[in-house]
């Protein structure tokens, strides 16, 4: 039985237009369907034997594979029978809406920029295609006269990163510039005043300096552990840590130097153990237990309590101050955001504490919740997954 002859300057000319595709920045995922898509029309045009000539099924077949080819891609892929949407696949789906089968693809889409490009082709980057804030970079690719590709590429977190590190520039710029503007004015005061300076202004003046260049220390080193912690995020800490002891110490201690034994701690005589960083488990407990001596109400005690179960250990710090309005409370753990600005800064915080506390827990992959009620106080709970086979040890 001989062979199909296949028709090679079709199959070429299919091999040489994804290869200007690929060399004019389209997509892996968006050439490779263009190709399938490009060789499966040419199957389908081959004229067969009248004894294979199949009753309409090749079509369908030769669809359904390349539909199949395109399902499982993570990339929005979209293929056109001219405007309509013949095939979305599960990622265009789920991006789009499945009531986008069989649409005019310019309804589909319904946005200006998309529309315009969908009847010129190429590619663009259209901002609120599907919500608002979210950015996508579409390409039209036509493959004949009557079939045609479209790909979307999400570039929201691309630009929500790049949103973020501006914010985070200008607001670390802002922090450390406004110490180093008090420390500069008091001290220039100083030096031009020389012997007119009184010895009570003075002293006053360098007590501000002082407590200036500390908040500016402060600063500089909750920025160096952030950036250290971030850059072990994706590394899983090993070492075996007694969570209820540490806690114990690190409460004991923090209660020690305010002077006012307003730490309530309870934990479990048996070790309490997690895989965990014990520096940065020690930071996390320092950076909660001091939030909630600072903001807390002086009068009333802070709770600290470790509970441990087969599944998890869960950490608590619960302080009865003056409480969290609700509309802050998603946005706590950004970097620099403060509730009471003023208020922060009186009492030395850098408005970065919660934020390495988030990353922290993020890298032992346990859970953050932060609960408070105006008037009443806020409670802050971290759970940890337990180690295996720790219950019970002493």
């Amino acid at each position: 039985m001989s062979l199909p002859k296949l028709p090679w300057p079709g199959v070429l000319l299919a091999l040489l237009g994804a290869t200007v595709m690929l060399g004019s920045g389209a997509g892996v995922a968006l050439t490779g369907a263009v190709l399938l898509l490009w060789l499966g029309t040419l199957y389908i045009s081959r004229p067969a034997p009248p004894s294979l000539r199949p009753s309409g099924s090749g079509v369908q077949f030769t669809r359904a594979r390349i539909e199949s080819l395109m399902e499982p891609l993570g990339v929005p892929l979209i293929m056109l029978d001219r405007d309509r949407i013949q095939f979305a696949n599960a990622a265009a789906r789920e991006a789009l809406g499945a009531h986008i089968l069989g649409q005019d693809v310019r309804m589909a889409l319904r946005h200006p920029d998309a529309v315009a490009l969908l009847e010129h082709g190429g590619t663009a980057t259209i901002p609120g295609l599907t919500t608002p804030r979210s950015i996508w970079q579409v390409s039209r690719r036509q493959i004949d006269e009557r079939f045609a590709m479209v790909e979307l590429i999400n570039r929201t977190a691309e630009a929500d990163i790049g949103r973020a590190h501006t914010d985070f520039v200008a607001n670390a710029s802002h922090e450390l510039s406004t110490p180093l503007a008090s420390i500069i004015g008091y001290v220039e005061t100083l030096a031009e005043g020389g012997a007119k300076v009184d010895a009570a202004t003075a002293s006053k003046f360098n007590a501000t300096v002082l407590r200036e260049a500390r908040r500016l220390q402060n600063l500089v080193q909750d920025l160096m552990s952030l950036s250290r912690i971030e850059a072990e995020k994706h590394d899983r800490p090993r070492e075996s840590v007694d969570l209820g002891q540490l806690t114990a110490t690190v409460a004991t201690d923090l209660s020690t130097t305010h002077g006012d034994g307003r730490v309530m701690i309870e934990w479990p005589r048996d070790a309490v153990v997690i895989e965990g960083d014990r520096g940065q488990l020690d930071q996390l407990l320092r950076n909660l237990i001091d939030n909630a001596l600072k903001y807390g109400d002086p009068a009333q005690p802070v709770t600290v309590a470790v509970e441990s179960s087969p599944r998890d250990v869960t950490l608590t710090v619960a302080d009865r101050g003056a409480g969290i309005a609700p509309e802050h409370l998603p946005h706590l753990t950004r970097r620099f955001y403060r509730t009471d600005p003023g208020r922060s800064r009186a009492a030395g915080g850098t408005g970065l504490g919660l934020a390495i506390v988030k990353h922290i827990v993020e890298r032992h992959q346990g859970r953050l919740d932060i609960d408070s009620t105006v008037g009443e106080g806020t409670t802050i709970t971290v759970r940890f997954k337990a180690t295996p086979g720790s219950e019970g040890l002493s």
